[in-house]
């Protein structure tokens, strides 16, 4: 043992140690050169790196030598300038955000606006306010009156007009349907179908003293998207036509007598068809589907209008007006003075007017029973340049007003010429239109708050005026005019023109 230890020691007989031995020593250099190494090699990084760092170059090395040293005074100007782009890029900043703001701001007014003319739209089409016009209306030229823009071989017995007040429909008791250019007055006439396709399209055979078909057509209506019309008249069937392509559609039976009136509820296709069998029927031409039938008058149903509820407004024989609640199954009466209505149009939802055969024009709300206000003989015959005025208000038996000193020597209140046989309104206006066969249309200015009807100016025109529709717009009236009456031959005017005639309205 003693011998393996003294081959471990060193030549000096020192015990042994690592840091003498030279082969740990090279070791311990090598690591410490590596080491060193280590610390001088680049870290990789970016040139932006290096800028950041003191402005050193990419391998880290010292700026160069040569490179001249800015003075304090190039200093100061360097900061200067930086402080001078940095207020100028602020200012900039702040103007676009204010030109930002501003067309924002026009954006917002220019919404603002439309909205407020939306929201007029739709408060006028509901009813709710209505448009100030027969103030407004210039009195027409008497020496032209009326202009003839279509020509019918018999008697019109119904005028529509579309939304966009640009196409207009009409119908005679021959059965002919026309469309025409409200501008131009360019017609396009519907083609009845052969009776195999009308018989495919719906129709039943005539039944009862109704022994064949009869195309005589007594009431028109046109859907407010302007694709449907509507046509009823003696053969008892409501049908529908495509106004784009003029063709019949369908024929919808159910009614048992001569279909007399039609009307769409605005903004939808649901119509609304009355009957000499005093019945109205509710359909949707949609869906092509009969819905409901609608009772309550004893006699036969006349005339009838809707608006956007689903409320029906009718008269008929019996002497009565009444008002559907179509949701609520419900119905109000309205009785008249002792006189038989002929036809009714609404003012707004609750209020409407009415013309009676005994020349009579009748003003009514929704509250009430009777009427608020009655003019008397509105369509009285005159003598020639004599007119009707009205010159005070006084109390009709039934609480209600009517028109005061109103009896004129020498006119003549024939009870067949007088009888008020279309009136109309313009609508979500004050501005009315009421005709007969005294040889003139009125224009009726509607003052409901005051519960008054005051007459603006008369139009002359020839025949009996059997159907009148209002331009939406309130800036032209259309009449339907023939020689004999709509529902009968009880009067006859030779002088008279069949046709559609236009009246143009200047509003100021």
């Amino acid at each position: 043992m003693k011998n393996k230890n003294e081959k471990k020691r060193g030549p000096k007989g020192n015990k042994f140690s690592m840091k003498n031995d030279p082969f740990f020593e090279t070791e311990t250099k090598k690591r410490r050169k590596t080491a060193y190494q280590d610390d001088d090699i680049d870290s990789g990084g970016s040139e932006e790196e290096a800028e950041i760092l003191g402005g050193s170059d990419a391998s880290g090395g010292e700026q160069d030598e040569d490179e001249i040293e800015e003075t304090p005074g190039e200093i100061r100007k360097r900061v200067a300038t930086e402080l001078l782009d940095k207020m100028r890029a602020i200012a900039r900043k702040e103007k676009e955000e204010k030109d930002g703001d501003e067309e924002m701001e026009e954006e917002e007014a220019r919404d603002s606006l439309v909205a407020k003319i939306l929201q007029q739209e739709q408060l006028e089409e509901s009813g709710r306010i209505r448009r100030v016009i027969a103030s407004r209306v210039k009195n027409p030229e008497t020496a032209d009156g009326f202009k003839v823009l279509v020509k019918h071989r018999q008697s019109v017995t119904a005028v529509a007009l579309s939304d966009d007040d640009l196409r207009g429909f009409s119908a005679s008791k021959d059965g002919t349907i026309l469309q025409w250019d409200v501008e131009s007055g360019k017609t396009e006439r519907y083609q009845w179908p052969s009776e195999n396709i009308l018989k495919s399209h719906g129709a039943k055979d005539p039944r009862g003293r109704f022994k064949k078909h009869s195309k005589s057509v007594l009431a028109l209506a046109v859907s407010s998207d302007g694709r449907y019309l509507a046509s009823g008249g003696l053969d008892r069937h409501v049908h529908l036509w495509d106004t784009r392509t003029r063709e019949h559609l369908q024929a919808f039976s159910g009614h048992q007598k001569p279909v007399s009136c039609l009307s769409f509820r605005q903004g939808t296709t649901d119509l609304f068809s009355g009957s000499f069998d005093r019945t109205v029927k509710y359909w949707n031409m949609e869906d092509r589907a009969y819905i409901d039938t609608i009772c309550g008058h004893e006699s036969e149903v006349l005339t009838l209008d809707c608006l956007r509820k689903e409320r029906v407004l009718t008269v008929g024989r019996d002497r009565c007006m009444m008002l559907f609640k179509v949701l609520d199954q419900s119905r109000l009466v309205f009785r008249p003075p002792p006189t038989s209505l002929e036809c009714c149009c609404f003012i707004n939802n609750d209020e409407f007017l009415s013309g009676s055969d005994d020349g009579s024009i009748q003003l009514w709300n929704v509250l009430r029973k009777k009427p608020v206000y009655v003019v008397k003989n509105a369509h009285a015959l005159l003598p020639a340049d004599q007119n009707v005025e009205q010159n005070g208000s006084e109390k009709n038996p039934d609480n209600g007003l009517e028109n005061g000193d109103h009896k004129i020597e020498g006119n003549n209140c024939s009870s067949t010429y007088s009888w008020v046989s279309s009136i109309s309104v313009c609508r979500g206006s004050d501005l009315a239109a009421s005709g007969a066969g005294n040889g003139c249309i009125r224009l009726w200015a509607v003052e409901t708050g005051k519960k008054d009807v005051r007459p603006l100016y008369d139009i002359p025109l020839v025949g009996f005026v059997n159907s009148l529709a209002f331009a939406k717009s309130g800036q032209f009236l259309v009449a339907g005019v023939g020689q004999e009456p709509r529902l009968g031959r009880w009067g006859r005017l030779p002088a008279a023109r069949n046709g559609v005639a236009i009246q143009r309205l200047e509003v100021l």
